[in-house]
């Protein structure tokens, strides 16, 4: 493992992980490792606007740096952007950042660790776009099929953070839970059932989340529960007979209260996914085009559904046939549920939930 040789305990620390969703949950370990091994360091984090709610406000942070992806890009035609782009990139010199960890690993990454000039950025070896010529130290990566997490944790390793404990603390307040419980009632047990996700490939039919509905309620005692943001509202409609909260949870921390209620989750392969993992929660996933072993719910194997055929992963957005999803049908995914039910355990109810905060 290289080792990077801190001379002196790091002051001010800044995480570089803009996106995506489940990316960011996947550092939120080394958020907890760099607390507990420098307390009194002032931690920072860049996260894209469309995350900064999962962060915000989060006990272990000192500052959330918002990256708008979008506006920036405008910056060539639009003054207020461009105005906007400069603010972003005097805040990142103005930090006196001391420690920089690039956990994203492409250009425009390895740019924003160059525009910090701080004494020590730190990267994955194999950080693609030719991130790496902004580094001042290169963490090797294990395998191709490393998970992302264990990959960060080989970083952590790397500047004397060690690999554990693995936690995943999210930040929810007591208003995100009232919320919630505006939505799905106090003490009603519920299935989240998450139909979306930013591939077309990786998305099983909506039809068959359709047809978990009744077995969920029949089996189980469980009402179904569809949610997502509101991109998702077209799909969400086409499953009858569930509660639907589309776009009804407002910020990431709202979802998570939904999530860590949940008696179960079934969801496709995509970031609220990997939120419903790393909470613990009784959980089925389906995966076609993708590795899970790569971008798998962390150490829940035994969550995923997939069928293995030649074709699979194929990691393409884009599929003729999509047998792997089209030929795992409901009764698969209610046979790994009734596993993970009688494995997890009980639900949470509102008085017992905990969070950090």
């Amino acid at each position: 493992m290289t080792r990077v040789d801190l001379t002196t305990p790091p002051r001010r620390i800044l995480i570089i992980k803009p996106s995506a969703l489940g990316d960011v949950v996947h550092a939120l370990p080394v958020l907890n490792l760099l607390r507990r091994r420098w307390p009194a360091a002032h931690v920072a984090w860049v996260v894209g606007g469309a995350f900064a709610s999962l962060l915000e406000g989060h006990p272990q942070l000192d500052e959330v740096i918002r990256f708008e992806r979008r506006r920036f890009g405008r910056g060539w035609r639009d003054p207020g952007a461009a105005a906007g782009l400069f603010r972003f990139m005097s805040r990142l010199r103005r930090g006196s950042f001391d420690l920089v960890l690039d956990l994203q690993g492409l250009l425009r990454s390895g740019w924003m660790t160059m525009r910090t000039r701080a004494p020590v950025r730190v990267g994955f070896s194999n950080a693609r776009e030719l991130a790496h010529l902004f580094y001042t130290h290169r963490v090797p990566v294990e395998s191709t099929d490393q998970h992302a997490v264990d990959r960060c944790l080989n970083l952590c390793e790397a500047i004397g953070c060690g690999r554990g404990p693995i936690e995943f603390n999210f930040h929810v307040t007591e208003e995100d839970r009232r919320h919630v419980a505006q939505l799905v009632g106090e003490d009603r047990p519920y299935a989240v059932l998450l139909p979306g996700t930013n591939w077309p490939t990786k998305r099983w039919p909506v039809e068959y989340f359709a047809a978990l509905v009744g077995p969920l309620r029949e089996r189980f005692g469980l009402e179904a529960v569809v949610a997502g943001g509101p991109d998702v509202a077209g799909i969400a409609s086409q499953v009858p007979r569930a509660v639907n909260v589309v776009g009804q949870t407002s910020n990431l921390r709202q979802l998570v209260a939904l999530l860590q209620r949940a008696d179960l989750v079934v969801a496709n392969d995509s970031g609220p996914m990997h939120i419903a993992a790393a909470l613990g929660r009784p959980l089925v996933t389906m995966f076609g085009p993708t590795n899970a072993l790569r971008t798998g719910p962390y150490g829940r194997m035994d969550s995923v559904v997939r069928l293995d055929i030649p074709c699979s992963p194929c990691y393409s957005r884009r599929c003729s046939h999509q047998s792997c999803l089209r030929w795992l049908h409901a009764e698969h995914v209610l046979a790994v549920a009734a596993r993970q039910l009688q494995a997890r355990p009980r639900r949470a109810t509102l008085s017992d939930v905990q969070s950090l905060t």
